[in-house]
């Protein structure tokens, strides 16, 4: 496997000899230095464990808790943040327009996302993989020849994994990842496809406890990054240091396990400025 490194500008908050007062960055000193402001943040609104607005309008989620997380060491307290629906196809473009600050929304770092933005950490890095009922016979990917296999339209992980691991699995494609669960659950489906922290935050909820399970195949590495406005070189620095953090104290691992599930089996936190491809 190996370790691609991200622009130097990125790798600045490596040293952990950085402490928890250090600089934050230019016009980032630290909590109250934002006083009055506020500080829009791109998340995902519609995945559980991740990313969810929940119905009250309050949000929920590993990149939920690993923003705010951020916006305090930048200076911002929770009243303070606005967040911001990011659908996938936009991010780039929403980064770009100044609409937000720095997005958090399983965005995986890609050279080809390179070009446009800068990224931040990775702060997570998740894996392809099947979620299946628990107790169920498909332990690999063949075994799931014949059977049907769930994901939402337009997925390179389902063809993915019908073109490698499963060519003769019949591919259902739904509107989204909540209806590829329900189709899980009555049967309709044997698999669903696509990142296993994704997966991990559908079936931890509360009306699935106990009924699905990840199969664990790791079929590729998603690194999720922060993303930022190409060039923004001082909020770049800062939320590294920010994420090294978070890591150290302890919040980085009470979030995975909170938002994700005990059960889900996370990667130790991915060293800032360091890919895995």
């Amino acid at each position: 496997m190996k370790l691609h490194r991200v622009p130097a500008a990125a790798t600045v908050a490596l040293v952990l000899s950085v402490t928890a007062t250090a600089c934050l960055g230019e016009g980032d000193q630290g909590s109250g230095s934002h006083a009055g402001e506020t500080i829009r943040i791109g998340i995902k609104f519609d995945q559980p464990g991740l990313g969810l607005k929940e119905p009250g309008g309050e949000f929920s989620g590993f990149d939920v808790d690993v923003a705010t997380y951020v916006a305090k060491e930048l200076g911002y307290e929770p009243d303070q943040i606005e967040f911001v629906e990011t659908k996938s196809a936009d991010r780039e473009n929403a980064l770009s327009r100044g609409d937000v600050k720095f997005i958090a929304a399983t965005y995986s770092i890609t050279d080809e996302r390179k070009e446009k933005v800068d990224f931040a950490g990775p702060y997570l890095l998740a894996h392809q993989d099947l979620l299946v009922k628990a107790g169920s016979d498909i332990e690999s990917g063949s075994d799931l020849d014949g059977g049907k296999l769930c994901s939402v339209a337009g997925s390179t992980s389902a063809q993915n994994v019908k073109k490698n691991i499963a060519p003769k699995a019949q591919l259902e494609e739904y509107t989204s990842y909540s209806e590829c669960l329900v189709g899980l659950q009555s049967g309709a489906v044997d698999a669903v496809t696509t990142d296993d922290s994704i997966l991990a935050g559908f079936a931890a909820q509360k009306q699935y406890k106990d009924q699905f399970e990840l199969v664990g195949l790791k079929l590729s590495n998603e690194n999720y990054g922060i993303g930022l406005k190409k060039g923004d070189t001082a909020t770049l620095e800062a939320v590294n240091k920010a994420l090294q953090k978070m890591v150290r104290d302890g919040s980085w691992g009470e979030a995975v396990k909170g938002n994700l599930g005990l059960t889900y089996q996370y990667e130790p936190a991915p060293r800032i400025g360091v890919v895995k491809e």
